[in-house]
């Protein structure tokens, strides 16, 4: 799943000393020379990494048949590649500081890509894993590298805009691959499906290398492993940062969980869903995108809490009505599952750019860690969970973790009146 964030990154070295915008300078804005290029080549790049990422998730119950293995197993596929992702993420940030946005990106689309087009001929489970990690991996480099390219060069008034689009580019290309995936594995074969993928990833990248701008205010930093590690170090002490980062773990655990065990679930009795169908359903992420666009506006009227709150009812109850055996209740529940999971992910990742007031970049690639972690765990124990006990030990599990964002949430709130009333003592 993809960073949303509704405020600019910011990091130390490079960005940090990043020039002002002004009428003179050529930082990139709409009307403007390259900014509709720049715009076209990171949206391509947001639809290539996340097809890549996800290309297995609709096709977990065919692999599963094709290599004879149960549904815990064949999750690897997925989880394998996000963790990957949540462990280089935070590495490959700190190294575009030094080698450029850029060349970072191009660099980690194109091992990718070329990762991607030899996945379709895995010969067994275990190698098809693996490659999904060095893909995991090698995507580490594209988030936080694009949203410091964005930052650099592009107009402060324009960002927003930018980053909208580039996010957009990460939905629909999760959306689309799982769909294309799926429907591709129904006519010829999951390895068909997979190599689409791979070829939709190709010509994407390929846009993006000749349509993205060379960076014109970025300046190398040099790469400093101890000051890093104090900045992550001041980010993991703070306690409002720990429980954003807790809360995008169990949020993406709740999300994981559910789209992993799906297919396995539509697949069977009373539904009996052919693949394409099930990757089709994937269409429900349309839900997500307007739902995170909603959430600055419900932390307006709600606060942060009151708008977590509604984001974990909401996916509360989709979990619930999905128990159900009429198709119609189990797309609703999807659909308040994936609007409350969105909401929730946006109010927090957007919540850790304002708290973090130094060393953003790694706040945000800690959070996306975090994040990553919650879809590997929850992929995992999801599939596991309906292998073991059917679909309701899946939601089970979800609600398991809903009730941690309710927990930590909880915390949060009494933390802070806590903190109020101790403040208000010393004022007296």
């Amino acid at each position: 799943m993809p960073y949303v964030s509704t405020e600019a990154p910011v990091t130390t070295g490079a960005l940090a000393s990043a020039p002002p915008a002004s009428p003179a300078d050529e930082s990139l804005s709409p009307g403007r020379p390259g900014y509709r290029r720049m715009s076209l080549g990171l949206f391509a790049a947001g639809v290539a990494a996340f097809a890549l990422l996800y290309s297995t998730q609709a096709l977990l119950p065919a692999v599963s048949a094709d290599f004879g293995v149960t549904a815990g197993q064949a999750s690897w596929t997925v989880s394998a590649a996000t963790g990957a992702l949540a462990l280089f993420v935070l590495p490959l940030s700190a190294l575009s500081e030094r080698f450029g946005r850029r060349t970072l990106m191009t660099v980690s689309l194109t091992v990718a890509v070329v990762v991607g087009l030899l996945v379709p001929f895995a010969p067994n489970l275990e190698w098809l894993i693996a490659l999904r990690a060095v893909q995991g991996a090698a995507l580490a480099g594209l988030p936080a590298s694009a949203m410091a390219y964005l930052a650099e060069e592009v107009r402060p008034r324009a960002l927003v805009g930018a980053i909208g689009l580039f996010v957009a580019g990460n939905s629909i290309g999760g959306m689309s691959g799982r769909i294309v995936a799926g429907w591709v594995s129904q006519l010829w074969g999951w390895r068909a499906g997979l190599a689409a993928v791979g070829l939709i990833a190709l010509v994407c990248a390929v846009a993006f290398r000749v349509l993205l701008p060379k960076a014109r205010h970025f300046t190398p930093g040099t790469l400093d492993p101890r000051a890093l590690a104090r900045t992550v170090g001041r980010h993991l002490a703070d306690p409002l940062l720990r429980r954003l980062y807790a809360i995008g773990a169990l949020f993406m655990t709740v999300f994981g969980a559910v789209y992993t065990a799906i297919g396995y679930r539509l697949v069977e009795a009373p539904f009996n869903l052919p693949q394409g169908v099930i990757g089709s359903i994937f269409l429900v992420y349309l839900v997500g995108t307007l739902s995170s666009a909603a959430a600055g506006k419900l932390v307006e009227r709600l606060g942060r809490r009151g708008a977590l709150y509604l984001a974990v009812g909401t996916t509360a109850a989709g979990l619930l009505l999905s128990l159900t055996d009429s198709l119609a209740a189990v797309l609703l529940g999807l659909v308040l599952i994936t609007a409350g999971f969105f909401a929730g992910h946006a109010v927090a990742s957007s919540a850790v750019s304002r708290t973090a007031k130094t060393g953003r970049a790694q706040a945000s690639a800690l959070y996306q860690s975090a994040y990553y972690v919650g879809s590997s765990v929850g992929g995992t124990l999801g599939a596991v969970a309906f292998h073991t006990g059917g679909w309701g030990a899946t939601v089970g599990l979800g609600l398991l973790a809903v009730l941690g964002v309710v927990s930590v949430t909880l915390y949060g709130t009494h933390a802070a009146r806590v903190e109020e009333r101790a403040l208000a003592a010393a004022g007296r």
